[in-house]
């Protein structure tokens, strides 16, 4: 197991929508400068944002507008909106992983565990210098109340 999740993160696996992942995440691991055990992981992150942004500029994987009157819900970590009645898309800015390249696995670990609920990353997205992840996501129409002790 720990190999095929190696080999995951590194590219030389597949995983449902892992494509473009993999590919933005091997594109911050060519660009990392040979000094980063010596920076913090602000400027690791810092620095990871701006190739992120190149990366948005030359490959056109800017989103440039989201539908706030769909918007549903946010959370400590994310904004969500309404795609369509199938479809999620969700606004993430990194805030809970120390690198966007952290960030990047955690949706590749994702991808694995759950290929049900798998998220698809279309792109990016700015907003008053702030960049987000745009994922899109199944939507789960729920039929009742969650009950946080069965989620415990």
């Amino acid at each position: 197991m720990k190999h095929e999740l190696q080999n995951i993160i590194s590219g030389k696996s597949q995983v449902r929508y892992g494509n473009t992942i993999q590919t933005i995440s091997n594109y911050l691991r060519r660009s990392k400068s040979s000094s980063e055990t010596i920076k913090s992981s602000k400027q690791i992150k810092s620095e990871e944002t701006t190739l992120l942004k190149d990366f948005c500029d030359k490959n056109s994987f800017w989103i440039t507008a989201i539908n706030i009157n769909a918007f549903v819900s946010s959370g400590a970590e994310q904004k969500v909106y309404l795609y369509n009645k199938h479809k999620v898309i969700k606004l993430n800015d990194g805030i809970y992983y120390e690198t966007w390249l952290d960030y990047l696995n955690n949706l590749l670990l994702n991808n694995f565990f759950f290929p049900d609920t798998a998220y698809q990353l279309i792109g990016f997205y700015e907003q008053e210098e702030v960049l987000y992840a745009v994922v899109e996501q199944k939507f789960v129409q729920s039929d009742k109340e969650t009950e946080l002790e069965n989620v415990k």
